[in-house]
This record gives C-alpha cells, structure tokens and sequence, in this order.
C-alpha cells in the first residue's frame, strides 16, 4: 500500500465521512483540505514544502460509451470566472488575419510559415486553432499535434472562421474537454486562491454545459458520480441531481 503523508492523512481528517456535497460546501471543503499543513515536528527533519495555488479540477463520470463515436463527449467552453491561468494560442490563418491574430493575442500566426515552423518540430503552445481556408494544409501536421492533443478540430471549437474570437477566448483560458476511455470528463475550473463563489459559478456553468452536451443515445443515469479535488487533496463528491 502507497505510503500515505502527514498532509494527506492530515487532509483526510478535514474531510472526515463526507457524503455527497452541495457545490458551495465542497468548495469550502476543498480549500479546507488545500490550506491544510501538519505542524514542523510531523517532517521528522524534512524541509517543510512551501504552499502553492492549487488548481481546482472537477471530474464527472459519465453514462456514455465512448466507443460509439456519437456519445464520446468533445468541446470547449468559456467559464464565466475564467481558470487563472492564460494560454499560448498560435493560429493557423491566411497571411492576411495573421496580424489581427496576433493582435487579439496569438504567440504566433499565419499559414504556410507556420505550418513548416511546427513541422519541423517547435511546439511551444497550448492551444492551435484554425481557420477553415487552411485546415487542407494543416491536416499534414496531425502526426506532430495529434498525440499531443493541440490538432485544430471542429468538434473542440479550434477551427473556426472567427479566428479572432477563437485567440481571445483559449488566450484567457477557454476549457477544452473529451470523455477518456472511462466515460470521464475532467475539467480545470479555477485556482484554490479563487473566492468560493467565483469557484461555485464555474462549476455550475461547466456542469450546465456538459448537461446540455449529453448525447441523445445516452441512457440511463447520465452523472453517475461528480467529483471536485485540488492538485493535492482527495477528492470529495458532489450533489448534482
């Protein structure tokens, strides 16, 4: 059995037999457990670790199967407090947007240039959108970006004719989701230094998404389980009807 450390039993004592949570109480409970630190002697000598803003992730296991192409859940979406963090956006444009995309906030942009730029192996981005014009071009670059989840695609939103719009939203942190193998969802929604209700929004928002993005050959129960945790915390489950 894994080693268990004196912050994580800590933690697990702030979180106690928690049952199903509403949003705002499992909030607080996982700010409670991320600002949870066992007292100097508990190190045995080691370097007490210095705190950090944990991200704050939310996981929803889903009724789909995503082995059928029309329930494997894919797509974007702009929270309405943002996820703390801003991205690196390159956009894949004809020669003449590619100022206007850079101005809207794009490491980089253009077509051909940077098509060979990335080809010959520089991948310092987060995010790659497209505009519909070059995507018979980018497509040669699916063996660089597929494995590494950047490849410009319809279904996440990254390739669109508003290209502008695009750089603004993934440039302050638009979420990108896809059910894994599990059926599951996983999600940043913000920083532990967020204000709870800051957090409460986001999740809401991204829970309201997903319901709205729920397959119509689904069955049954559609959240099986929703559960919230920081970087470094257990997780504790919501109640989402």
């Amino acid at each position: 059995m894994p080693r268990q450390s004196a912050r994580y039993k800590l933690q697990l004592e702030t979180r106690g037999n928690a049952a199903r949570l509403s949003i705002p109480e499992a909030v607080k409970l996982v700010k409670s457990m991320a600002a949870a630190r066992p007292e100097k002697k508990d190190y045995k000598g080691r370097k007490k670790p210095k705190g950090f803003d944990q991200t704050v992730e939310l996981v929803c296991w889903l009724g789909v199967d995503p082995r059928q192409a029309d329930q494997a859940l894919r797509g974007a979406v702009s929270l309405p407090k943002g996820i703390g963090k801003s991205k690196r956006v390159i956009a894949f444009c004809p020669d003449d947007m590619a100022e206007k995309a850079k101005a809207a906030g794009a490491v980089d942009a253009g077509a051909d240039e940077l098509i060979k730029k990335v080809n010959d192996g520089w991948t310092d981005f987060d995010v790659a959108v497209a505009h519909p014009a070059v995507m018979g071009k980018v497509g040669k670059l699916g063996r660089v970006l597929g494995p590494q989840g950047k490849m410009p695609s319809p279904k996440s939103g990254t390739v669109t004719p508003d290209i502008e719009q695009a750089v603004r939203e993934y440039s302050a942190g638009k979420v990108e989701f896809r059910t894994d193998a599990g059926g599951n969802v996983h999600a940043p929604v913000g920083k532990v230094s967020f204000p709870d209700q800051d957090l409460v929004e986001n999740i809401e928002a991204f829970i309201a998404h997903i319901r709205r993005s729920k397959p119509a050959t689904s069955k049954g129960q559609y959240f099986k389980r929703v559960c919230l945790t920081a970087t470094m915390t257990p997780s504790v489950t919501l109640d989402v009807g």
